[in-house]
């Protein structure tokens, strides 16, 4: 295994990823091999791996594992990467991956939480007199931040004026620099946040219990808000909340694909699609009278 983890580490070294992609790609080419070796009883070398090995691993992470068509998409091109890495060292011929194609995906509409929804989460949130999760909860529903741009906010990054406030997000998705937009209610919890931030050397706007608040910290209150109000979601779903309420009161979508920082509009354009019972109920008062 340490031979396997040594041709990763040469691969991640030639290319500039995010930890995030790194670790996606360790961890898939790491089921790769521990599938090989469990479904063909032998140990991995790569020089053995066939298109028919590549093609059963697809069928094995879908119809036994079942997992989600983007979730196998992804080993698959991270098991191709790795390969072709080591076609271009000269340690193999030919890479067996390039000849599996991907699973089609069906886009469907990514889900968001209704007004009633969000009010009982926060209103659990001010019951419990929490600062700290009003504010991140808040930048999530109303500035439509990613779990790595709540993190990353340094507090020379948030601008709060009497009538506006923005955001300059840094150290998001792909290290891109964005400005983003902060409503009355997102300037007003972390404005109360602020207030009550314990004293600290660190630059991050967030403070957890041990430095600053980390991903998987963001994580753990919203699974907390989701059991105390019984409405289940995940920071993306908050996310993907902003998306929806943006567009339906009246926002475009190049204002929205700015906000999220997504560079292709198409990427945006999956929050305009309606879901199968939305477009049912439209067709259903349809008439020719």
């Amino acid at each position: 295994m340490n031979k396997i983890q040594t041709i990763i580490d040469e691969y991640l070294a030639g290319h500039d990823l995010s930890p995030h992609t790194a670790k996606a790609i360790r961890c898939d080419f790491a089921k790769f091999v521990r599938w090989f070796e469990a479904a063909n009883g032998e140990q991995f070398d790569p020089k053995r791996v066939t298109v028919k090995d590549v093609v059963d691993f697809r069928t094995h992470l879908t119809a036994i594992k079942r997992q989600a068509v983007a979730t196998t998409n992804r080993a698959l091109v991270s098991v191709r990467k790795i390969l072709g890495h080591l076609c271009t060292s000269g340690a193999l011929l030919n890479n067996p991956a390039t000849a599996v194609k991907e699973l089609r995906r069906v886009p469907l509409v990514p889900r968001g939480l209704n007004a009633a929804q969000v009010r009982k989460v926060l209103r659990e949130v001010e019951l419990r007199g929490d600062l700290r999760a009003a504010a991140v909860l808040n930048m999530m529903l109303f500035c439509g931040l990613r779990v790595s741009d709540v993190v990353g906010l340094e507090m020379n990054e948030v601008v709060i004026a009497p009538k506006s406030g923005q955001l300059t997000c840094r150290r998001g998705k792909g290290n891109k620099q964005r400005i983003v937009p902060m409503p009355l209610e997102a300037r007003r919890a972390v404005g109360r946040y602020l207030e009550s931030r314990p004293p600290s050397d660190s630059a991050r706007l967030f403070l957890g219990e041990r430095g600053p608040l980390t991903e998987d910290g963001v994580r753990a209150i919203c699974d907390k808000y989701a059991a105390l109000s019984g409405v289940a979601f995940t920071p993306h779903v908050l996310r993907h909340t902003f998306a929806h309420r943006f567009l339906d009161q009246g926002g475009d979508l190049a204002s929205l694909a700015q906000i999220l920082g997504h560079e292709n509009l198409n990427t945006t354009a999956i929050y305009t699609r309606r879901s199968q019972d939305e477009l049912a109920r439209m067709s259903e008062g349809l008439r020719y009278e």
